[in-house]
């Protein structure tokens, strides 16, 4: 709780959070005549020093969030913290939907929305922001715990993509919460404090890996063998170290292994958020896919007062393994939260294609991190649609029927540059890249929906790298966007 009081009040201090928010204008409307030609340049040139101000004390407290928010859960948990010391309120079925009151509504502690209440009517349509908060990790598998070799060990599983022998001798840390059959939860944390132990996928030696380390990177590892060893003092009488493990559960949390069935428990990399770079222009954090623009969209929407349409950062689980799931894109929660709120506001008068026609009008941006070009391996990109980092929000252009339509690009692009935010364009190299965000998932709800994001290096490692100047402009770009 210390800890969270400081994070807090950072928040509070820097002016960024209920004080009245950032400057959002770049001098000069330098982005929106340089996008003109298609000739900008990195935005650290176009910036003011009051403007690079703002931007390092923006990354100090996407930090400090990033540290904290390392999991669906535990980015739910913290987005409700800042929402409410924002004035921010649990969306209730009788709440009033009177213009500038602000709401959030929580899925399942896995998935949130926050709302703030427009001036039109609502069935000309929502601006909406959408993003998800889960990242590549290991899972524990429902009957993790056993012993090999001295050692205790647990059994995981993958969530979303990932190159395996890049999560090998890093510091883990177990997060998530184990359910009982009393109806009662269990926080677990461990491997964050500095005073924690970690757990570790220890990888075989040079000296000993002949003929092993000729494999190829993709068999290195197969998915079964990224188990990590949990302890290693035998008991007394030389009992399995898994039966020491058991019992340190049971006296320090009250769990059993039969509870580990109704558990879900992540490991993370442990890592903290550091600057890189001799400039510190740079952000080396894990889990920047997707949670970058979750944090974003979080900030942006908490300083939206009164917008003419009704504002939702919408923010969802299960991306990196298909949207699936209740608290996933591909659910009916996003079709039923507008239902309630539609409902709130009409009472008895509410009618199913109220909600239809709502959907129809609104507009939506999916925002979703992307690979920039790479310094290691430029050709993996063709230069002219190239997202770099340090030139601002790139605007997902996929091509193959994947595009927003031209007129809702336009209306983007003035969008972002009446508010003088930085925009580049991002489509993969024809035939030998891909990826996709939660966009599509409303596109079928028959929304006008655009997917865009920023440029991320070491995408879905345990450690990806992020430029300051970026972070900041997508909290611009969704302002912008919420407040136009």
């Amino acid at each position: 709780m210390k800890n969270h009081t400081k994070y807090m009040k950072s928040l509070m201090v820097t002016g960024l959070i209920a004080a009245g928010g950032m400057g959002l204008s770049i001098t000069g409307a330098v982005a929106a005549a340089c996008n003109d030609d298609m000739n900008c340049k990195s935005s650290w040139t176009t910036i003011t020093a009051d403007q690079k101000q703002e931007i390092f004390a923006y990354a100090e407290d996407y930090k400090a969030f990033m540290d904290k928010a390392r999991t669906e859960l535990s980015f739910v948990t913290e987005a409700i913290k800042i929402a409410e010391a924002n004035g921010f309120k649990p969306l209730k079925d009788d709440s009033p939907m009177t213009p500038g009151a602000k709401y959030y509504d929580n899925n399942r502690d896995r998935a949130i929305s926050l709302i703030v209440i427009g001036e039109d009517d609502f069935t000309t349509g929502f601006h909406v922001v959408g993003a998800h908060i889960d990242s590549p990790r290991l899972e524990l598998k429902n009957v993790p715990l056993y012993g090999k070799g001295e050692y205790a060990l647990f059994q995981t599983n993958y969530h979303g993509g990932m190159k395996r022998h890049q999560w090998t001798n890093i510091p883990l840390a177990i997060m998530g919460r184990v359910d009982k059959k009393d109806g009662t939860t269990v926080q677990i944390n461990i491997g964050m404090d500095e005073n924690d132990p970690i757990f570790m996928i220890p990888e075989v030696s040079p000296h000993t890996d002949r003929g092993y380390g000729n494999k190829t990177v993709a068999s290195h590892l197969t998915a079964e063998d990224m188990d990590p060893i949990v302890a290693h003092i035998p008991g007394p009488n030389g009992d399995d170290v898994s039966n020491q493990v058991e019992a340190f559960l049971k006296t320090t949390y009250g769990i059993s292994r039969g509870d580990l069935v109704s558990a879900e428990l992540a490991l993370v990399p442990a890592m903290k958020s550091r600057d890189m770079g001799f400039d510190r222009s740079m952000i080396a954090a894990y889990g920047q896919d997707d949670r970058l623009a979750g944090y974003a969209n979080v900030r942006a929407i908490l300083e939206i007062d009164r917008p003419n349409k009704t504002a939702i950062a919408h923010l969802v689980d299960n991306e990196e393994v298909g949207n699936v799931n209740n608290t996933g894109a591909k659910s009916q929660y996003f079709s039923n939260l507008i239902s309630r709120l539609i409902e709130a506001k009409m009472g008895d008068d509410m009618r199913e294609t109220y909600v239809r026609r709502a959907l129809s009008n609104s507009r939506m941006i999916s925002i979703d991190v992307n690979p920039g070009i790479n310094p290691m391996r430029p050709s993996a990109w063709e230069p002219l649609n190239a997202p770099r980092l340090g030139y601002g929000v790139n605007l997902k252009l996929y091509g193959r029927g994947f595009n927003a339509n031209s007129e809702y690009i336009a209306y983007i692009r003035k969008t972002l540059d009446d508010a003088d935010v930085p925009w580049q364009t991002a489509t993969y190299k024809v035939g030998t890249a891909g990826g996709g965000t939660i966009g599509g998932e409303f596109a079928r709800q028959d929304m006008n929906v655009i997917d865009f994001g920023v440029p991320v290096l070491s995408i879905h490692t345990p450690y990806a790298v992020s430029d300051k100047v970026d972070v900041w402009n997508l909290y611009r770009a969704c302002h912008a966007f919420f407040d136009r």
